[in-house]
């Protein structure tokens, strides 16, 4: 049984990284003062690449904890699916039905009070939801200020609040992107933010076999798969028939870190 406490780890200090980064400043302006501005433009731009990387890397840590797979060793697997609700959700979940398969839907919060039947229908076949911002801001969400990352957080929240029933315990950053700003809005809300460590392209990707393979490539026991529904080339639900077909052959399952209502089989 995995612990559900060490598992779901909220930030406890969003600002902490502001110290080091304080310090970093300190210190490059001391090497441009001592051995002039070459040397000191390039600590300067090292410790902004630093901040950049933290951003950009969905596995990055620097700004706080960030779930990348389960711990243990049994042939298991957290599906989590982006991007919903949408026109795929219903088959999405039928499919995952058939295969008794369990997967957390990270939902955009505008798109879920579009469709508020869909949301309480996740809920009510066992499944897990997670906040995935207010209206995806893809281009751009990586580099919101701290009062416009609140509000996509914040909003998110109060939609999915309202249309589960429940608020949500996981987020998941639009592309992955976390920027500085993220962990004190995570903090309000006692959320958890998840990465992967197998993904497709689903999103981009259009031929199921293709995404299969880039998955099963980086399937171990605790791997955080990232899917998508509702992509333009509208193939995802083809996908996850493929996906979940060879999770059986290989011997897998599709469970959740921690139970959610109405099922009693989502820890493993």
């Amino acid at each position: 049984m995995r612990s559900e406490a060490s598992l779901h780890r909220p930030p406890r200090h969003p600002w902490a990284w502001l110290w080091p980064f304080a310090a970093s400043q300190v210190l490059a302006l001391s090497v441009w003062a001592l051995a002039g501005w070459r040397w000191g433009l390039a600590a300067l731009l090292l410790s902004h690449l630093a901040v950049v990387w933290g951003t950009l890397k969905p596995q990055s840590r620097l700004f706080g904890p960030v779930l990348v797979r389960l711990p243990g060793d049994d042939h298991s697997v957290w599906l989590t699916i982006d991007d919903g609700p949408s026109d795929e959700t219903g088959a999405i979940l039928d499919l995952l039905d058939a295969h008794g398969a369990k997967a957390t839907f990270f939902l955009v919060g505008e798109r879920a009070l579009a469709r508020p039947d869909t949301v309480r229908e996740i809920v009510r076949r066992g499944h897990g939801i997670g906040n995935h911002s207010f209206d995806h801001p893809s281009a751009w969400f990586w580099a919101l200020p701290p009062a416009a990352m609140r509000a996509q957080i914040d909003r998110a929240q109060a939609a999915l609040a309202q249309t589960a029933g429940t608020p949500p315990r996981w987020f998941r950053a639009v592309v992955g992107m976390a920027n500085p700003f993220v962990g004190a809005a995570l903090k309000r809300h006692g959320l958890a933010r998840v990465a992967w460590s197998a993904r497709g392209f689903d999103a981009v990707e259009a031929e199921p076999a293709k995404v299969v393979a880039r998955i099963e490539r980086d399937l171990r026991p605790g791997a955080i798969v990232l899917l998508h529904e509702g992509a333009k080339h509208g193939r995802n639900v083809e996908t996850l028939a493929l996906l979940l077909d060879r999770l059986r052959a290989l011997d897998y399952r599709a469970t959740l870190p921690e139970p959610v209502a109405g099922d009693r089989s989502a820890a493993a």
